[in-house]
């Protein structure tokens, strides 16, 4: 709450306090008022004539019977009307404990007393629940999509190897699409493990001082028959670099990035790495390649779960859309920050930057 928040809401308190003793007033004396007249109606009509002491002492008693009278009939009416509010309240709460919500309490510009912060947050509550809610079978959605599509292939192939009339040769190269898919549910059951340990708050995290380059320089070499395979020049330019994290959730990051550069970049295509640390040890990593590039659309979007910018390219890669969203995950917790630059047919470049110092973060 800022201070302009603060004065309005101090303000408004001040301005109630003083409408109810004024309200209070008014009813004294609409009270007083009211029995003086009416007293004077009966006297004169009676042909009465008490003394002044009597009937300033009768004008005071029924002035407090009609002024006690006013008050339980408020009471009554701001009663049935918290009452009501408590009715709402609860069918509110019963409803989001049911699985609904979509429950939203009508606050408008009504005063609502006490209630009014309990049912503001009772509306944001449903709202995030809902939120979650979305996600959720978002991702339940996801997971079985993702699942089903292997699972239909192996059992489609398994079920065409049970022919007689299928070549050696035919065999082997079903045999050899149910192992790559099995292997595709191996590292989407993998990632899904991953991400959910990580965001549990109780992965284990052991940073530790190490040389960065050294690092990366193991897992180029291990990537070496991919981007043989394909032709692709790596050029690779690291200076020496230290950083102070947990080296085996960094390399899934590692692995991540080049694996995709390697798999987007086409035939004869370049990939350049580059690690630099500055003065301040702040880790540089770039990595940028020839590939075909994600539109600025997608930009935004690919560190999401399952997110894929081409859905039918992905799936002839192998890819589950989960690598990106382990990678912003684990550069998180360092305390670090990921970026990425495309254009469509000129390439990406990712960069990825890692404070000297872990920051605590969840873990």
């Amino acid at each position: 709450m800022n201070w302009r928040q603060l004065r309005d809401k101090r303000w408004w308190q001040v301005t109630k306090a003083v409408m109810a003793v004024l309200t209070m007033l008014c009813a004294i004396v609409g009270s007083w008022t009211l029995v003086y007249f009416g007293s004077h109606f009966i006297y004169e009509w009676t042909d009465w004539r008490p003394s002044q002491y009597v009937a300033q002492m009768i004008n005071l008693l029924l002035g407090l019977v009609v002024l006690f009278g006013l008050t339980q009939i408020v009471a009554i009416f701001v009663r049935s009307r918290h009452v009501e509010i408590s009715q709402s309240l609860t069918e509110a709460m019963r409803r989001i404990a049911k699985g609904d919500f979509k429950v939203r309490l009508e606050i408008g510009n009504q005063d609502h007393g006490p209630f009014q912060n309990i049912m503001r947050e009772i509306n944001h509550m449903a709202v995030e629940l809902d939120e979650m809610e979305q996600m959720r079978q978002g991702f339940i959605s996801d997971v079985s999509h993702e699942i089903q599509s292997p699972l239909t292939s192996i059992s489609g192939f398994a079920r065409a190897l049970q022919s007689g009339e299928l070549t050696q040769e035919t065999r082997n190269d079903y045999l050899r699409i149910i192992e790559s898919e099995s292997d595709r549910l191996s590292k989407l059951s993998d990632n899904l493990l991953k991400l959910t340990s990580l965001e549990s708050d109780k992965h284990p995290f052991e940073p530790k001082r190490y040389r960065l380059d050294r690092q990366l320089g193991t897992l180029i070499l291990a990537c070496e028959p991919q981007w043989l395979q394909k032709s692709i020049e790596m050029n690779v330019d690291m200076g020496e670099t230290f950083v102070t994290a947990d080296e085996d959730l960094l390399s899934q990051v590692w692995i991540n990035l080049i694996s995709n550069s390697i798999k987007f970049t086409p035939e004869g295509g370049t990939i350049d790495i580059r690690l630099r640390q500055s003065e301040g040890e702040t880790a540089l990593f770039e990595i940028r390649d020839t590939g075909i590039g994600i539109t600025s659309d997608n930009l935004e979007l690919i560190f999401q779960r399952f997110y894929k910018a081409d859905k039918s390219r992905n799936y002839k890669a192998g890819g589950s859309g989960l690598g990106l969203s382990l990678v912003k995950k684990i550069v998180d917790l360092h305390g670090g920050g990921i970026q990425v630059k495309s254009t469509v047919g000129n390439g990406t470049a990712f960069t990825v930057t890692l404070p000297p110092v872990k920051t605590q973060g969840s873990m």
